[in-house]
Parts: structure tokens; C-alpha cells; sequence
């Protein structure tokens, strides 16, 4: 309860309607810093470059039960012809392991997904993560403006209504 509480009370809900209950969408957007982070190559990669894209960074570990079901609905979304500019990061929070993480997507038959690590914790730093599952949304102009604690359906019919104004 403290948990969710202390996440909550730095995220204020607006009077638009969000679709599921697990949303929390902010009151004003906030702007994102440059956070450096890793593809599966140990290639550096800014977050500034996805600026002008619906960005969606979900933070995950190989060991959490809640991660396991909801990354195929994640990885059903990447591949919705609704979005023309919508970007997935799944970004894995645990020591770099690429083929414990390579197992985990194809136990779970995930295909259109790529995944990144966080080996600084810049992510953790910057969106003041408190634990997985935890998604961000981010907008074309680089700022957050919701986040999703917990497990989640991205299949979800409302919430891709929701999600394409933003795209």
C-alpha cells in the first residue's frame, strides 16, 4: 500500500478519461533527460533520439511472474497497424544477461520485439522506478505524460482507442 501510494502521489490524474484503472496519467507532461541506455549489442542509445515518436518504455525482469504475462500483449502492439509512430522499449532492470533474456522472449514466443538494458540504472534514476512491471509513455515531444504500474493488457480495446490520440 505504501508502495502505490507513494508512486501515486507524484502522479496526478487528469479529468480525461483513462481506460483502465492501473493508468496514471500526469497533469502536465513532464519532460524526459537524456538517459543513456543498451540494445542487445551493448550499443549506447539516447532516448532523445525517439523524439517525435509515441514512445512506450516498459521496465521488466526475467523473474517476475507479472512481466511474463503481459510482454506478449507488448509485443501484440508493436505490430497494431493502428500506430504509424509508435516505438516499444522493453528494457530489461537486471545485471546484463542477453542469453537469459533471449530465453525468456522465446519461452514466451516473443517474435517483433526488441529489448535493452538499463546497466547504469539512468532509467531508474530518471523515472524514479520502484519496482517491475512499470511502463512509461512518452509523447512526440519527449515528455512523459503517463505511466502504468503493473501488469497490463496492451491488447486492450480501450486502451489502443486511448493511445492512438496520441500517436
Amino acid at each position: 500500500l505504501i508502495f502505490f501510494f507513494s508512486i501515486f502521489s507524484s502522479i496526478s490524474q487528469t479529468s480525461e478519461d483513462v481506460p483502465l484503472n492501473n493508468i496514471a496519467l500526469n497533469e502536465t507532461p513532464k519532460p524526459v533527460s537524456s538517459v543513456i541506455f543498451e540494445d542487445f549489442s551493448g550499443n549506447k542509445i539516447n532516448i532523445k533520439d525517439y523524439k517525435g515518436k509515441l514512445l512506450i518504455v516498459n521496465f521488466w525482469a526475467t523473474w517476475c511472474a507479472p512481466c511474463k504475462e503481459e510482454m506478449p500483449s507488448l509485443d501484440a502492439l508493436s505490430q497494431n497497424k493502428k500506430f504509424r509512430n509508435l516505438e516499444i522499449l522493453a528494457v530489461n532492470m537486471e545485471r546484463v544477461n542477453v542469453l537469459k533474456v533471449k530465453k525468456f522472449f522465446n519461452d514466451l514466443n516473443i517474435k517483433n520485439l526488441p529489448f535493452f538494458f538499463d546497466r547504469d540504472f539512468s532509467f531508474v534514476k530518471e523515472f524514479k522506478l520502484r519496482g517491475v512491471p512499470t511502463t512509461i509513455l512518452i509523447n512526440k515531444n519527449n515528455e512523459e505524460f503517463a505511466r502504468i504500474i503493473g501488469s497490463f493488457d496492451f491488447e486492450d480495446k480501450q486502451f489502443i482507442k486511448w493511445l492512438s490520440k496520441y500517436d
